[in-house]
């Protein structure tokens, strides 16, 4: 049984920083595509940054590069987010998805299989 478990959200004020993590398992955790998606109340999900865990390759949304970093250890996916906003303010989900070898394509569409539950992060100014 797949499950993704996503912690570290929470409240911060503009300008810090927090680390999301993702724990996998029910699965074989090599050669996937893990993302991390969010969701604005209001706003349709879009993906902000996933990762081929089998290489390592990073794949970011042109609006989050350069402040946010993915990265992961053995089961585990990171988000780290630095200069956080007030319109990083949503739900963050990170989601799954075997098909690695078009990660970059995969993760831009939000066509992912298998997701966790989110974790909230909201940002005061």
């Amino acid at each position: 049984q797949v499950q993704l478990v996503e912690s570290g959200g929470g409240s911060v004020q503009a300008g810090g920083s927090l680390r999301l993590s993702c724990a996998a398992s029910g699965y074989t955790y090599s050669t996937n595509c893990m993302a991390w998606f969010r969701q604005a109340p209001g706003k349709e999900r879009e993906g902000v940054a996933a990762i081929y865990t089998g290489g390592g390759s990073t794949y970011y949304a042109d609006s989050v590069k350069g402040r946010f970093t993915i990265s992961q250890d053995q089961n585990t996916v990171y988000l780290q987010i630095y200069s956080l906003e007030p319109e990083d303010t949503a739900m963050y989900y990170c989601a799954r998805d075997p098909r690695w070898y078009m990660c970059d394509t995969v993760f831009r569409s939000v066509d992912f299989g298998y997701w966790g539950q989110g974790t909230q992060v909201t940002v005061s100014s």
